[in-house]
């Protein structure tokens, strides 16, 4: 790192911890606990150790002692200090919270929160007994047995059994310039100290092996083979620090059983330059790590947003089909039959319509002229039929699309957590039903509106007169509700279709057959428009409920761009 612009490797960085922590992970996807774990400690470790020491590489180099369970590390830190700095026992856990010893003259790189910021400060008065209950705060403790310029903090135990622990444990870690790794005779082959050995190699990250407890007649045989496992793993050149089985003189290691590891600490400590060597090793390491770690943190917020996206599509896609039904079975007669059948026989009179339909459509012309000499007939009932048909129609296929818009959620990776979250996703909305009524309702007032504005001068002739504004509306929604040009085959559905072309020829009668063609397309259109904009809110439920999952394509490219920054820097 000593080509680098220190401040624009900084900005890099401040850049990148920013995307980290604006990206999430929201959808539950195939692995997502692991990136979300991942993510977490790439945030914590640019606040805990990349950016305070970015910002401060004159500050004391930290140790971090940490190990397995009963491995010895309080033990370890209260005989290389001299004095009881952090607790010690037999039950587990002991160490519940981080102990952090240094010389007093510096305190003020460590009071503040430089280095993890995320845990709170407590005084320590040297007996090991404040602040250890606490696994969010980290207690100091100050103690001229030990150099300046170095600091050793005592983690919790790697394995515990407290999840707390653990992840305090892995945080601390993370956020060392030095791992002191204690281990034992017994368990230095145990699985959880490598993978995290494993970690701190590929980050290259500093680190010194404790190898505590040892039988003196294993020494040899286990020094070898802890030396060549670590050169498996790319630690070849850790140093190893034995401190064979004895007993503990009041609770801590005879000194001259800790004096070598004592001394390499007390050497770093008083020389600038080994110590600074140590520190740009770990930075160095880590920093390069970023890029690789930011890269994988995006593959998967990619895949969140292709999911989110996948997703969005179910919604769509339903409501997009539930109006093209509606569209088909506006035109294609079906609400021409049942009840709305019966009402317009009643209209046009039940024996003279079938005979009509038998003798042909083409005679109707002559029979026309007899609607026009009566009183004004009532279209009331037939109009009340078209509503509840048009209704039911709309609301079906309303209730159909919200079904299967959370059926496909539910078979989307990533979906059935939002169904879960949100039931009401599975059928329409309570009020939908009340909706479509005043949709239909308005769409009605529209078609007299319409007859209204056609009629004009008409409005005093007795073929307007003899139906008014109200029957010619209805006569216009049955023309509306047919497509004429392709009417199915089938007794009642050529009877509905006889019913379209004879509103069609009485309107024609009134307005005449440009008019009535114009009306009944933008009668058609301005029905399909409402019925639009109506599943378009029923749509939105679901747009809502995405809306509340917040990782997008710019988030993701945003850290793809901050990582590219951070290799460039460095």
């Amino acid at each position: 790192m000593t080509d680098t612009d220190p401040a624009a490797l900084l900005a890099a960085v401040e850049r990148l911890r920013g995307s980290a922590d604006a990206l999430t992970f929201p959808l539950e996807l195939d692995d997502v606990g692991a990136a979300r774990t991942s993510r977490t400690e790439l945030v914590d470790q640019l606040d805990d150790y990349v950016l305070p020491r970015l910002r401060s590489l004159d500050a004391p180099l930290l140790a971090v002692v940490g190990g397995s369970t009963g491995a010895g590390k309080s033990t370890l830190v209260n005989s290389v200090v001299g004095e009881q700095v952090t607790a010690t026992g037999v039950i587990r856990p002991t160490t519940r919270a981080s102990v952090l010893v240094h010389h007093e003259q510096d305190t003020r790189w460590f009071t503040d929160k430089r280095v993890l910021p995320g845990l709170a400060r407590v005084a320590g008065d040297g007996d090991g007994s404040a602040g250890t209950d606490d696994p969010g705060s980290v207690r100091l403790v100050p103690s001229d047995a030990l150099p300046a310029g170095l600091a050793l903090l005592d983690a919790p135990d790697i394995d515990s059994v407290v999840k707390a622990n653990r992840e305090l444990s892995k945080q601390l870690l993370s956020a060392a310039d030095l791992w002191l790794f204690v281990t034992t005779a017994a368990r230095y082959a145990d699985a959880v100290p490598w993978d995290l050995l494993r970690e701190a190699a590929d980050r290259g990250t500093s680190v010194a092996i404790v190898l505590n407890r040892v039988p003196p007649e294993a020494l040899q045989t286990v020094r070898v083979h802890l030396a060549s496992m670590l050169r498996d793993q790319g630690l070849g050149q850790s140093p190893i620090f034995t401190v064979t089985e004895v007993d503990l003189d009041d609770g801590m290691i005879p000194p001259q059983d800790v004096e070598r590891l004592r001394g390499w600490l007390h050497s770093l400590a008083g020389d600038a330059r080994a110590r600074s060597m140590v520190i740009r090793r770990t930075l160095s390491g880590t920093v390069g790590s970023l890029a690789g770690r930011a890269g994988e943190l995006a593959e998967a917020g990619q895949a969140q947003v292709a999911a989110r996206q996948e997703l969005a599509k179910g919604p769509r896609t339903a409501y997009a089909d539930a109006l093209a039904g509606v569209e088909q079975g506006v035109q294609d007669g079906s609400l021409l039959r049942g009840e709305v059948l019966a009402r317009w026989q009643e209209l046009v009179g039940t024996g003279e319509f079938l005979r009509s339909i038998e003798e042909g459509i083409g005679r109707f012309r002559d029979r026309i002229s007899s609607w026009f000499s009566g009183k004004p007939v009532s279209a009331e009932p037939l109009g009340d039929a078209l509503q509840s048909g048009a209704a039911a129609l709309i609301t079906s296929h309303g209730q159909v699309a919200a079904s299967t818009a959370a059926r496909s959620w539910k078979n989307t990776p990533g979906g059935v957590e939002l169904v879960d979250r949100n039931p009401g996703l599975t059928k329409a909305s309570p009020d939908f039903a009340e909706r479509v009524e005043r949709l239909i309702r308005d769409w009605q007032g529209q078609i007299l509106e319409m007859v209204r504005e056609e009629a004009g001068s008409r409005r005093s002739t007795a073929r307007f007169l003899a139906f008014g504004v109200n029957g010619l509306g209805v006569l216009l929604m049955i023309v509306v509700f047919a497509s004429t040009a392709a009417i199915p085959t089938g007794a009642e559905v050529a009877v509905a279709g006889g019913s379209a072309v004879l509103a069609q020829r009485l309107l024609e009668a009134v307005f005449g057959d440009q008019a009535v063609r114009s009306m009944s397309v933008k009668a058609r259109k301005a029905l399909i428009a409402r019925v639009e904009e109506l599943y378009e809110q029923e749509r939105g439920r679901y747009d809502a409920v995405l809306q509340e999952v917040p990782v997008t394509d710019e988030v993701v490219q945003e850290l793809r761009s901050a990582a590219a920054d951070v290799e460039a820097a460095r």
